[in-house]
Parts: structure tokens; C-alpha cells; sequence
């Protein structure tokens, strides 16, 4: 079966998500929608997807650009098994996609009632299976769970505490901010530990996030109690029999967030995506026996992007095993090879 997969937005989730759909050998992408003619759109025809006008009055905008557009979005929906909605939050599509029967997957910008799913592929993939509407969480639950439910399945954990240094905006936004400041987030908990609850429900975690002005990375700093006593070799034991987790060292000269993108840029990424959660291995921490601590950096342009691929299989039920579907994923994008 090759499924027939339409992208529903493509920008800086979409472009990545429509990419990596085309690298698989069992889908492929029968379309792309945008609702503006600009120069992403652009790029979408000469990189050969069919392009679709997203909204009914958007078809007079890319004609007028001179942009040809292949039909609108309804249109895209009826030739495709599945749609990946990578718009903006609260664009409204779901009903476009129920009228057309299709299933659909969102990102992390959603709330989980919208579909009452959250997906990550090692921890509820089975949970999946068949589903109709699922959403993928943001990078920043994405990258929370990528390390704690190992942790969690191997070692048990009782308490997390999370702090989150945030990037403010994506490389390629020039219009958020901050620009000169470091701007807490005082809901508490920031709305990232309940979203980790959307994918692990038991698990007890706390989190707190800072905006800074930055655009590359998010940093995480973690407080984690155990269930069982550990060392620093069994944590990262642990991680490196679960996919997706990717190991720098302070000691290499990799001490920032820019160390990392360059080392993303030196594997020759495509546009130099990490799409695994970087660890440091000698942030890596243990008091007391049952007490970790650690720093993650999450590239957010990408870590969601294998997820999504995954996502995809157990919804149309391309492959029901979850580790199978991750390591064709995982070999398809070149991930693996940082451990």
C-alpha cells in the first residue's frame, strides 16, 4: 500500500513533514495547500508537489501572483487517504476534513480535545492504530517525552520537574520577540506538563518556561525522581535503547545550543534538521541514588517531523508494530547515527 498523503499548510512544519513523506517508500504526497502565493509556495512547485489553494477565495490570490494552482483544498482532501494539518492554530479545517471523510492529523499548536489522541511514537503508537483524528504534540512535549518515558518505563519515575528556556521565535519569523529580554511564562504549570499528561497520564510532572531571545533551540533543564536506584551509565544506558535520543558532550567543545545546530549542519542534514533530542552526556547527574538531573536541547523546526511519519502508518495502519514503523522512519531521515 502506498497511502495518498496531503499537507495542509507549508511553512516550518509543513515543508519539513512534506519532505520526509516523500522520502518513505510505502506514501507519498499528493498535494500541498497554502493559503497565500509566497515564495514557500513557490518553492512547493519547483520541488514538484501539486499545490492547492487552502481557502475558496485564495484561488484569485495565486492567480493573480501568477502562481497555478491544481484545485482547492476540498479537492486535495478527496484525493488523499490522509491530510497532515500543519496551519496555524484554530484554522478551523477539521469540518472540511469530516465532510470529506478523511482522516487527519494536527500539531501541537491544537489543544488535545480537539482530537482527544496525542500521539509519540515509542510511548502509545498501538493506542493509534486505525485512529481517525490524532495530534501530534508540540517539540517541546515532544522532546520532554522522547527522554522521560524511557525513564519512566525502565527506571520509574515519581516526581519531574521541568524548566524550560525557550527559543522566541523560529529562524525565519521576524516578528516575535523578545527581542532584549528574558520573558517568564507565570501560568503555573506552563500548559507543556499537561500536554505531556495527554500522551503519559500517569506521570507526575511539573513544569515551568522561560522566553528568551533566541531562535535555534530549546533548552530543558530536568529534576527527576526515581522509582529505582541508578547511576549516570544506566541513565544514558537507558537511552541508548530507545531511538531518537542523541548524545553531545561539554567536553567536545559542544557547550551551546550553536555547537549543536553546527554539529546538525556537519551530518549534512537536509537544512539541518536535529530531529532527535540532543542530551548532554555530561549534564547527565545522579544524587542520592534516585534523584536525576539533566539538559536536553530540542531543535524545533524538526523533532516533531519523524513523529508525524509514525503517526501516519498506525492511523491508516500501514504497520502496526510502532518499533518497526520508527526504524524505517528513522532510516529514511538519517537519524541514528548521533549516539
Amino acid at each position: 500500500m502506498t497511502a495518498k498523503i496531503a499537507i495542509n499548510g507549508y511553512g516550518t512544519i509543513g515543508k519539513r513533514v512534506a519532505d520526509a513523506v516523500a522520502a518513505q517508500d510505502d506514501m507519498r504526497v499528493v498535494g500541498v495547500a497554502k493559503a497565500r502565493p509566497d515564495f514557500e509556495a513557490k518553492m512547493a512547485i519547483r520541488k514538484g508537489f501539486a499545490l492547492y489553494a487552502a481557502n475558496p477565495d485564495a484561488g484569485t490570490k495565486f492567480e493573480k501572483a501568477g502562481v497555478k494552482v491544481s484545485g482547492a483544498l476540498d479537492d486535495l482532501a478527496r484525493a488523499a487517504d490522509l491530510v497532515v494539518d500543519c496551519t496555524p492554530e484554530d484554522s478551523g479545517y477539521k469540518p472540511l476534513y469530516e465532510k470529506a471523510g478523511i482522516k487527519a492529523i494536527w500539531q501541537g499548536g491544537e489543544e488535545h480535545s480537539l482530537t482527544n489522541l496525542s500521539f509519540n511514537a515509542a510511548a502509545n503508537y498501538e493506542e493509534c492504530l486505525g485512529a481517525k483524528f490524532v495530534r501530534v504534540p508540540s517539540c517541546n512535549t515532544t522532546g520532554l517525552i522522547r527522554t522521560l518515558y524511557p525513564l519512566d518505563d525502565q527506571l520509574g519515575v515519581t516526581d519531574v520537574l521541568a524548566v524550560m528556556v525557550r527559543r522566541a521565535t523560529d529562524p525565519g519569523d521576524s516578528k516575535k520577540g523578545p527581542i532584549n529580554a528574558v520573558e517568564p511564562e507565570l501560568e503555573m504549570p506552563s500548559h507543556h506538563g499537561p500536554d505531556v499528561q495527554s500522551v503519559l497520564p500517569k506521570l507526575n510532572i511539573h513544569t515551568i518556561a522561560l522566553k528568551v531571545p533566541t531562535t535555534i533551540m530549546h533548552v530543558h533543564a530536568l529534576a527527576v525522581d526515581l522509582k529505582r536506584a541508578t547511576t549516570e551509565d544506566a541513565v544514558l544506558d537507558v537511552w541508548k535503547r530507545f531511538p531518537r535520543v542523541a548524545f553531545v558532550s561539554g567536553a567536545d567543545g559542544v557547550r551551546s545550543t550553536a555547537q549543536i545546530m553546527e554539529l546538525a549542519r556537519d551530518l549534512s542534514r537536509n537544512r539541518a534538521d536535529l530531529y532527535e533530542i540532543a542530551v548532554w552526556r555530561d549534564g547527565v547527574h545522579v544524587t542520592g541514588g534516585k534523584r536525576l538531573f539533566y539538559f536536553q536541547a530540542v531543535h524545533q523546526e524538526s523533532d516533531v517531523v519523524p513523529e508525524n511519519i509514525d503517526a501516519i502508518r498506525s492511523m491508516l495502519e500501514i504497520q502496526k508494530d510502532g518499533r518497526k514503523s520508527m526504524e524505517k522512519t528513522d532510516q529514511s531521515l538519517g537519524i541514528g547515527i548521533v549516539k
